[in-house]
């Protein structure tokens, strides 16, 4: 891992960036690093892979960490973070780089390189809500079952089989996935309807009886989460079923799901739970 301290105003940064990042786009990464040293003390960490990305993290001291890189990237950030109980008292910043920018962006985190660097500079802390489920998984923006139509789940350049940088990929989803949990690169849903049962708050809002087509869980009213699951269609089509609350419990026949740029599984139970206001991401100052 090579780090590089350059000096300029009294705010300190440590600035992480990703190793698929820098091989997957080296002029964003550099922009990202201009501006970020023309505005701040910045001290550069290039992680080889995941290991020496959390050991940066763990001895970031009073700086403030900058993850350069993708949604996967910010997630083993937050993921990290949370692991360490350390998320209450630190501010996260990312630039995005990279293939896989949707999370980041409906985040509120601008997409282009010089944007985002200027907003880790200049812009403020929003408190947001976390779901974290049984397993110590957490999920920063939503969720879903199955995980997604065949189109999206389409494996990205940067994962597919034979591609070089498969492995730091494959260590990455390892980071994410607490010890004797499975640990898998996303793979097609199991087809057909889903025979599961949904739990909100301890009320049952679909029994097994019901067959489903989708089950989505995001982020709702500061607190709760907004659960929606759509019946299979017999005739007219169904309307979906809709609820919101602080703990979400799916059951029953063995299901995959999708949580942010992650598909985990297969799980016969798992328990989401909101934690409101659990982690800080740095966005653009309002107006």
């Amino acid at each position: 891992m090579a780090e590089v301290a350059t000096s300029a105003t009294s705010e300190q940064l440590l600035v992480v960036i990703d190793p698929v990042a820098r091989r997957s786009d080296g002029e964003s990464v550099r922009i990202a690093k201009d501006v970020l040293g023309a505005g701040a003390a910045v001290k550069l960490c290039l992680p080889d892979g995941p290991e020496e990305f959390a050991r940066a993290l763990r001895r970031r001291g009073s700086r403030r960490p900058v993850v350069v890189g993708d949604d996967r990237a910010l997630i083993r950030a937050v993921s990290l973070l949370h692991r360490h109980r350390e998320l209450a008292g630190c501010a996260l910043s990312v630039v995005p780089v990279g293939g896989a920018l949707s999370l980041a962006r409906s985040l509120g985190v601008p997409t282009g390189t010089v944007a985002a660097a200027r907003t880790v500079l200049d812009g403020v802390e929003r408190r947001m809500d976390l779901l974290v489920d049984d397993s110590d998984g957490v999920v920063l923006g939503a969720l879903r079952i199955p995980p997604v139509t065949a189109a999206a789940q389409a494996p990205d350049p940067e994962t597919a089989p034979g591609h070089p940088w498969l492995r730091t990929c494959q260590y990455l989803v390892r980071t994410l996935v607490p010890a004797g949990r499975p640990s898998r690169l996303p793979s097609a849903p199991e087809p057909g309807p889903s025979r599961l049962r949904v739990e909100v708050d301890g009320e049952t809002l679909v029994d097994l009886n019901q067959p489903v087509e989708a089950v989505s869980v995001s982020p709702g009213a500061a607190g709760v989460a907004s659960v929606e699951v759509r019946p299979v269609s017999v005739g007219a089509e169904a309307s979906p079923l809709l609820a919101e609350g602080r703990t979400v419990t799916v059951s029953g026949a063995h299901f995959r799901y999708r949580a942010d740029a992650l598909v985990s599984g297969p799980v016969r139970t798992r328990t989401w739970v909101v934690r409101e206001g659990a982690w800080g991401l740095t966005v653009p100052a309002a107006g």
